[in-house]
């Protein structure tokens, strides 16, 4: 399950990020996920409750993942059709054609956090 390194680079890069800004705690994480990124995302979330539990570094037990789903998105160059593709190389399913460009769908990326420099009491 790659989703294991992949989490656990994301919440060293949110916390290293949080750390230059003064940040002492992590709220909340932005996480955009592509239908075709090789990403899944229950295996991210499951990844992300993992380390959550032990509280890795600016994530602690209150911190929460949002994942935003990307749909995969193409568009055949030939006859200009615009439809939702199951692979990333996908014949037009109005002309049969495999001259279509994928214009959404591989994306995966950290979209943004909130974090604070409050402490607890």
């Amino acid at each position: 399950m790659h989703e294991m390194s992949l989490m656990w680079e994301i919440i060293n890069l949110v916390s290293d990020d949080a750390r230059l800004k003064g940040f002492n705690k992590v709220s909340k994480i932005d996480v955009i996920v592509g239908d075709l990124s090789n990403v899944l995302p229950d295996a991210l979330e499951l990844a992300f409750l993992y380390f959550r539990t032990d509280q890795i570094r600016f994530i602690d037990v209150r911190t929460e993942l949002h994942i935003i789903r990307e749909v995969a998105s193409a568009k055949c160059e030939t006859c200009q059709w615009e439809f939702e593709p199951d692979y990333r190389v996908a014949l037009c399913p109005v002309c049969g054609l495999l001259n279509c460009l994928l214009i959404s769908g591989e994306t995966f990326r950290v979209e943004s956090y909130e974090g604070s420099d409050e402490h607890e009491s």
